[in-house]
């Protein structure tokens, strides 16, 4: 992506030079798809252990997997309906902004240029 393999990598700090092979494309696929398959597997994993539950409803295989899921979805809409409420105009700050301010003319060193 980035770098070119005839590119300096002495350039970089120490962490940079390590982390390159993120650079990959095929390596942030290869950390996507493990993860993908860990969680496979974590799921799996439910069915064949025995749980010491506090609510009945956490014997159900899956159920913190689903429960994660549908927090998480919730959280992003009742951002969304947040973001309507908290929403401002984008001038909302203009009058108090330090930019809406006229800088003094006599402090200005303009130079005039030929072009």
């Amino acid at each position: 992506m980035s770098q070119d393999k005839h590119e300096d990598t002495d350039a970089f700090p120490w962490l940079g030079r390590r982390l390159l092979w993120l650079d990959n494309r095929r390596n942030v696929n290869r950390i996507v798809y493990a993860l993908y398959g860990l969680c496979a597997a974590l799921f799996l994993a439910d069915f064949f252990y025995h749980k010491h539950v506090y609510l009945g409803v956490e014997e159900l295989p899956g159920f913190y997997a689903v429960y994660g899921f549908v927090m998480c979805a919730m959280l992003v809409i009742c951002a969304k309906a947040m973001r309507v409420i908290l929403m401002r105009r984008e001038d909302y700050y203009a009058p108090r902004d330090v930019e809406a301010e006229e800088y003094p003319e006599d402090q200005l060193d303009r130079a005039e240029h030929d072009a």
